[in-house]
């Protein structure tokens, strides 16, 4: 069984629904706690490493406004989901100490000027990359899933590719940016692509072809170190993983656990054909940036391209023909009946662009938008007005 960990970033939010660079204190409060921060993770974080295989966490991101959570590893969906609860609630409460709250929000539906987070790194980083990393305030969704070695890694990354923009419709959940709505369902999508090292790549002959990539992208010196290597799925540069980095954060934790189920299942499925001696699919990284717009711009609301076919089909249709092309890998890890019930919920309600739009729409205020945002992260219901109680001291 391959094990699986996530990583989500989160917004932090006043009660009104804005965004406040509260995230460095609230991890103190958390740390002081003793269930926040584990003692290496703000190093880890400012040499820009994940989280992959080590103990359940929260910790620092890029921005004040964010914290991000991760999860221990897991062999099962439903650990991952007592995982995936267990953090959010952290890192509410944390951020309720200080008069905050979390919102699962992949961008802010309010405007907002972000604030950099203090540290040499990220300080660095504001220094060489200016407006593109004083504007990025953006939350996504890593996965990790355990791979033998790099060499499987690599020839999961090979085959996969194709499918990575369907994760990224899935997912949607960034709809506004600057107080309007963008007409994209994951307008993070776009913002996170500004990052020179960000997107699809060709696929390796092996893994030293890989790590060579990864010398000449460093060579370059253009990005800081390899964890600014923003590859849309990338092997981990500390645990033997999978990292696939292309979705946003998920509103509910639902949806988060049925996006690791179909992650887990997409490299156990790739690793399998792999050894089978199967042939690498032949999609031109052009045709694949083409698709990860498509799947920004529309979410599930319209046709997404087929990563057989390479024309337009109807995203339930991709989505049933991306869960035939895993389902033996589901089976077998008993994540079938799970998966298939995610996705079709996700199908139902719409993904998490299609609520902020809804809750937009019936009060004509975005900060309601992160109101609602907030009690969804914590396993509520929101109210008419997408209200939620307000923080404790």
């Amino acid at each position: 069984m391959r094990s699986v960990g996530v990583e989500e970033e989160l917004l932090v939010v006043d009660p009104a629904g804005v965004p406040v660079p509260k995230g460095p204190e609230a991890l103190e409060v958390a740390a002081r706690r003793g269930e926040g921060e584990d003692t290496g993770a703000h190093d880890r974080a400012e040499r820009g490493e994940g989280h992959g295989a080590d103990p359940g966490h929260l910790m620092p991101e890029l921005k004040a406004q964010q914290m991000e959570l991760g999860t221990r590893v897991c062999t099962d969906l439903a650990h991952l989901e007592g995982e995936l609860r267990f953090w959010r609630g952290r890192a509410e409460s944390a951020a309720r100490a200080v008069g905050a709250h979390v919102a699962a929000l992949a961008t802010s539906p309010v405007h907002v000027e972000p604030v950099a987070t203090e540290g040499e790194r990220y300080g660095r980083i504001v220094e060489v990359f200016d407006r593109t990393a004083r504007d990025v305030l953006t939350c996504g969704c890593h996965v990790h899933v355990s791979v033998a070695d790099d060499e499987e890694g690599v020839a999961v990354l090979n085959r996969i590719r194709g499918w990575l923009p369907v994760l990224t419709a899935l997912t949607a959940n960034s709809p506004f940016w600057r107080g309007s709505d963008t007409g994209y369902a994951s307008f993070r999508s776009q913002v996170w692509n500004r990052w020179p090292s960000a997107g699809p790549n060709e696929p390796f002959a092996d893994a030293a072809d890989y790590h060579r990539l990864v010398g000449a992208v460093l060579a370059t010196g253009t990005v800081l170190d390899d964890g600014m290597v923003y590859f849309d799925a990338r092997l981990s540069a500390t645990w033997p993983t999978v990292e696939v980095r292309t979705p946003d954060v998920a509103l509910h934790v639902e949806d988060a656990v049925t996006l690791a189920g179909l992650v887990r299942a997409l490299v156990e499925t790739a690793a399998r054909d792999a050894a089978d001696g199967r042939p690498v699919p032949d999609v031109r990284t052009e045709l694949l940036r083409v698709a990860a717009w498509r799947a920004s711009r529309s979410g599930l609301a319209d046709d997404l391209v087929h990563p057989a076919t390479g024309t337009p089909a109807p995203a339930a249709d991709v989505l049933d023909d991306l869960l035939q092309h895993v389902r033996p890998a589901l089976r077998d890890a008993g994540d079938e009946q799970r998966v298939d019930d995610g996705i079709a919920a996700l199908l139902r309600r719409g993904t998490g662009a299609d609520l902020q739009r809804r809750v937009h729409r019936e009060t004509g205020d975005l900060a309601a938008v992160a109101r609602a945002a907030v009690a969804l992260t914590a396993g509520r219901m929101p109210d008419t007005a997408g209200a939620v109680p307000g923080p404790t001291g």
